[in-house]
């Protein structure tokens, strides 16, 4: 009679404790759809990262036959290795040459004193959600918001698109504000010379144009093109002050030096 007693007794001690634990799994959550830490809904999505890994070393970047059109006091050295020093350019001072490099060079001549600098920065983001790109994009934007440019004049569009392409058209800017302590130009520059975004060098691009304020002195004018290649950005700034007073160098010469430079850049990127 007690075993008949007891076995009942057992049977119902392991039903409730089966069911504790089931309400016990119940009560933590479980393992669930949601609560899966590989499942793909709920994994985050981790941004592509940049095309570009490494950056090109800079003072082999710009070819010989470059220099000597950016640079025509190098032609006028007399000492073959003062000339060789002066090819070779000087390396910027950098703490990672994997992310940012630059070279630069001054050289003289009997008319002027030219100056040439390339920049180049690759950008890594260490946000998962945003890509190098967009991290690229949002540096550049920055860079292009503190160069001021200035907006477009409608003269200066209507009067290029009557007579150019539309990439012309676009280039195009108004003359700049004269609140500024250094004029983006001549006030007898073209307006297609003027500072401006340029529609057809790497993914985006902008040229600014700044000429120091008169003077006693010579006026330097510094021209700037920027470009952006997926997660790399090149700067290339290009200085001349001529060495007679009151004189400021010509803007399209220097800019198309500068320009055809930037555009060497991008195809050994693109490369």
């Amino acid at each position: 009679m007690q075993r008949k007693a007891y076995v009942p007794g057992v049977a119902a001690l392991l039903v409730a404790l089966l069911a504790a634990g089931c309400t016990s799994g119940s009560d933590t959550g479980g393992t669930d759809d949601n609560s899966n830490p590989g499942d793909a809904g709920t994994a985050s999505a981790v941004a592509e990262p940049g095309r570009y890994r490494t950056l090109p070393e800079p003072c082999g970047a710009v070819s010989q036959e470059t220099l000597d059109t950016l640079l025509p006091g190098i032609q006028q050295l007399t000492d073959e290795a003062q000339q060789e020093k002066a090819y070779e350019g000087t390396p910027t001072t950098t703490f990672d040459t994997d992310r940012k490099v630059g070279c630069q060079w001054k050289v003289e001549s009997a008319d002027a004193t030219d100056h040439l600098l390339v920049d180049l920065e690759r950008v890594v983001s260490y946000d998962n959600s945003v890509s190098d790109d967009s991290q690229a994009q949002a540096l550049f934007a920055e860079a292009q918001t503190a160069a001021h440019l200035p907006e477009p004049s409608e003269s200066a569009t209507s009067d290029v698109s009557s007579s150019a392409t539309p990439s012309d058209a676009a280039s195009a800017s108004a003359t700049p504000s004269s609140s500024s302590s250094a004029s983006p130009s001549d006030g007898s520059t073209p307006a297609d010379l003027q500072p401006r975004v340029l529609d057809d060098l790497g993914d985006e691009a902008f040229l600014n144009d700044v000429v120091s304020s008169s003077g006693s002195t010579a006026r330097q004018r510094t021209v700037t093109v920027a470009f952006r290649t997926s997660n790399v950005i090149v700067t290339v700034e290009y200085e001349e002050q001529p060495t007679t007073v009151g004189t400021a160098p010509d803007s399209k010469e220097m800019q198309d030096r500068a320009r055809n430079l930037a555009a060497e850049l991008a195809e050994a990127l693109a490369g």
